[in-house]
């Protein structure tokens, strides 16, 4: 193998993809043009293979230098995987904890509670898992996880104790092109539009496999609404940005704050009797807690309660 570090290839190679070429790579790595070069042809001459295809414009890979890639990734992720696997050994007094959480859910619910808890637990080491709430529920099922944060756990196993804080609500986004947007109206007054009529427009959702996508089909089979999905995305905060930039109607929980635009777009809330979440934190349930753990699940749902009292209407 080459005795360039991976790290150090890995960021190589990543930097000359993103550039294209050898001389705005080696201006971003913040080294030498004829070093950055002559290190990839070093790992050419040593691995007996062409990594980069010079012939094309930009810069890419050759089918040979996509394996080393991967291979480069897998040393990485393994590298990764044995560091935290042996810091419980190497730091006994350090407690980690293994967090799952959809990263776009994330995004709302960590600022909430973690400064405050980390600051009350200097020893704990958080790792998060940002993966979709179906992969996370099986890593805290097999136990690569210690802990799940979600919303609406009436799917979860029964293998795992969870805890839910208060029911939260929905909102639609009406852009101008749909027939129900209102010039200079801000916010449309509940219960002004029917459920199933709103589920007649263009839609645009989270793929299949996210909470409240689940909630949505539900809705959709429940109205007997056969739908038109224009674009479905993983993140729920594309969904969002396309349908404020005009694209079509999508359903939003509140944790994702769209700032008002009346010229644009409106904001339709929904009645939580039709469509609500409840966010939760879930372990597995034959686990007794330590301190630092039980504290974790306190602070979750003290906050998520804070949240409420800040904000009644989210009840």
């Amino acid at each position: 193998m080459p005795k360039t570090d991976s790290l150090n290839m890995l960021r190589f190679l990543d930097t000359l993809l993103k550039h294209g070429n050898y001389t705005k790579a080696a201006k971003d790595l913040y080294i030498s043009q004829p070093y950055l070069t002559q290190t990839i042809q070093n790992a050419e001459k040593e691995l007996g293979i062409e990594i980069i295809n010079r012939k094309s414009s930009p810069l890419q890979l050759t089918d040979a230098g996509r394996i080393y890639y991967q291979y480069l990734n897998s040393l990485e992720t393994e590298k990764s995987n044995f560091q935290r696997r042996i810091l419980k050994y190497s730091s006994p007094n350090k407690t980690v904890i293994h967090l799952g959480v959809l990263s776009s859910l994330g995004t709302y619910l960590l600022p909430l509670f973690m400064k405050k808890y980390l600051s009350t637990h200097p020893d704990v080491k958080i790792e998060l898992h940002e993966d979709i709430p179906e992969t996370n529920e099986k890593k805290l099922l097999n136990g690569d996880i210690d802990f799940l944060l979600g919303q609406n756990p009436e799917t979860i196993s029964p293998k795992l104790t969870v805890y839910n804080r208060g029911t939260h609500g929905y909102f639609a986004i009406i852009p101008k092109n749909s027939q129900f947007f209102q010039e200079g109206k801000k916010s449309l007054e509940p219960n002004s539009i029917s459920i199933k009529n709103l589920l007649k427009e263009k839609l645009v959702l989270t793929t299949h496999g996210s909470a409240i996508r689940r909630q949505v089909d539900y809705l959709l089979e429940k109205y007997k609404v056969n739908s038109n999905i224009v674009l479905e995305s993983s993140n729920i905060f594309t969904t969002a940005k396309l349908a404020t930039s005009g694209l079509d109607v999508t359903l939003l929980p509140e944790s994702v704050y769209i700032t008002p635009n009346s010229d644009e777009y409106n904001i339709y809330p929904l009645p939580q009797s039709i469509i609500s979440l409840d966010y939760f934190i879930a372990y597995q349930a034959d686990r007794t807690l330590n301190q630092a753990e039980q504290d974790l699940v306190d602070s979750f749902l003290n906050s998520i309660q804070e949240r409420i009292n800040q904000d009644p209407t989210l009840l």
